[in-house]
């Protein structure tokens, strides 16, 4: 039997089509999860042409459906109280349970200059990467308190353990969501829900190549100039894959961390505040 067989999962910001939150419902749906993949409504730039979020979040159900798995799509803001109990019912009207939630949906909005950032981008940044996975966890933590287990992942960064200058308003959010972690897996671990972080270093997702661009620009040098200053001090000096994110989110919501809460796990290749 695969190890996460008839649990059900829902996963966020789940639609670039190199991002994290796409290898993570591949990967939970290999070990035999029924997931629910979900991304705010509207479109993204994928190779200069605008696509449709929802088109690719069926991408991913296709592909999923093609390797004899089960997946649904579903449109959701995780600023949106509302939308967020519109998923999480329909969740549950649809497998009736909900086993593992991953928070991966997340916002680079304030990636400047720390005297450059404006209210409205630390609003925003705080909306989505500490509300978000607030209100997400607060409803669906009384459907796994009744089942007496559960598992709620969310996806932090180096910037959770450390700090790299130019991006004040993510690290000190992704700083916060380590203490929701933490809070969650003191508070309801008597109830069987376990609580955890995981921490990607450099990844090559479409989020980290436009970072890896902007700075590129903003320092007035290549992309590969840039890649090298940034990797330097990666022991393994090189960005790490999407799938590798997905193996230790794998993990955390498997059988082999049912004694594994309120921990940060870098996936970093051995950024030295990652290590």
């Amino acid at each position: 039997m695969k190890p996460l067989s008839q649990k059900v999962a829902v996963v966020t910001g789940a639609s670039a089509p190199h991002g994290i939150g796409r290898a993570i419902a591949h990967r939970l749906a290999a070990d035999g999860a029924f997931v629910v993949v979900t991304d705010i409504d509207g479109v993204m730039d994928v190779d200069g042409k605008q696509v449709s979020r929802i088109d690719l979040l069926n991408d991913i159900v296709r592909d999923i459906q093609g390797a004899n798995g089960t997946a649904i799509a579903m449109t959701l803001d995780v600023t949106s109280a509302s939308d967020i109990q519109t998923c999480i019912a329909k969740t549950l009207s649809t497998y009736q349970g909900l086993d593992i939630l991953v928070n991966n949906a997340g916002s680079l909005a304030g990636s400047d200059g720390f005297l450059s950032t404006t209210q409205d981008q630390w609003q925003m940044s705080f909306a989505v990467n500490i509300l978000g996975p607030m209100m997400l966890a607060q409803a669906v933590i009384p459907h796994m308190r009744k089942a007496g287990a559960g598992r709620i992942i969310n996806i932090g960064s180096t910037a959770s353990l450390g700090a790299e200058a130019g991006f004040g308003a993510y690290t000190t959010m992704k700083h916060g969501l380590v203490g929701l972690t933490k809070t969650l897996a003191a508070e309801f671990g008597p109830d069987g829900i376990l609580c955890n972080t995981v921490c990607p270093g450099y990844i090559a997702t479409d989020m980290h190549m436009a970072a890896n661009e902007r700075l590129a620009r903003q320092h007035g040098i290549s992309i590969a100039q840039m890649k090298k200053q940034r990797y330097a001090d990666v022991a393994l000096r090189n960005a790490g894959l999407p799938q590798d994110v997905a193996h230790a989110v794998a993990y955390l919501a498997g059988p082999q961390a049912d004694y594994v809460t309120g921990i940060s796990l870098p996936v970093t290749g051995g950024v030295p505040f990652g290590i």
